[in-house]
Order: structure tokens, then C-alpha cells, then sequence
């Protein structure tokens, strides 16, 4: 069994890209495609998908490539099962000086840390992608 999730799914979309992979599929959950969706948006994946089989419901991510290389660089996993990481709406990262994006679970919803700042509310810092 899984203990993180969305470490998981991370992991996965780091190691995709490093091996060049136009496409991958993990298991499916609603934060999953939450973050999936707001990479969709930033432009680090191309598509989401979802669709059941008949071992549960599957997320199939299509990565962003520029030429040949992949769009997404790096990604980083701050808030753990061990040590969750919450920052209020003054405290909100700005990843790789404003190049990469913070994706954070709020109260309205996950979305990136400039949408959050702009709406002014914090919450858990799910991690930091360039």
C-alpha cells in the first residue's frame, strides 16, 4: 500500500520525463486530478484522462515536450505524510523565482500559489514544480 500518494504520483511524472515518456498511467484519485489539472493549466502536461478498468480508475497523463526535451525539470515534494507543511497566504513560495509554480491545498480548492495569493488564502504546500 501506497503511504503518499501524491509523493507517488510525482515520482512517477519525474522519472517519465527523465526517461522521455510521452505518456504514463497511475492510479486515479480526486487529488490526483486535482493536481493533474492544474499541470495541465501551467502547461507541464499536455492531457489528463480518466477511465476505469477493472482493477479501479486510472489517470493517463500525456508530459509537455519542447523539442525533445521535456518541459518539466524538476519537481520537489514539500508537505509529507511525516511532516505536513502549511504556510499562510503572506508566506506563499515564489519557485524558482517566479519560473516554477507551488501547488497548494486549500480551503477552495488545490491551486497554484499565485492563485492562491490572489485570493488570498494559504494552505497546504503540496509541492514546488519548475
Amino acid at each position: 500500500m501506497i503511504s503518499d500518494p501524491v509523493g507517488d504520483m510525482l515520482t512517477r511524472i519525474r522519472n517519465a520525463a527523465l526517461a522521455h515518456k510521452k505518456t504514463l498511467e497511475l492510479p486515479s484519485s480526486k487529488l490526483k486530478v486535482a493536481v493533474a489539472k492544474l499541470l495541465v493549466k501551467e502547461g507541464y502536461l499536455v492531457s489528463v484522462d480518466e477511465s476505469a478498468t477493472e482493477h479501479g480508475p486510472v489517470l493517463k497523463l500525456e508530459l509537455t515536450y519542447e523539442g525533445k526535451e521535456p518541459i518539466l525539470t524538476g519537481i520537489r515534494r514539500v508537505s509529507k505524510p511525516g511532516l505536513r507543511w502549511y504556510v499562510n497566504k503572506k508566506k506563499i513560495p515564489a519557485v524558482m523565482g517566479g519560473a516554477g509554480v507551488a501547488i497548494i491545498s486549500t480551503p477552495s480548492g488545490v491551486m497554484s500559489g499565485k492563485d492562491a495569493r490572489k485570493l488570498g488564502v494559504g494552505g497546504e504546500l503540496l509541492c514546488e514544480i519548475w
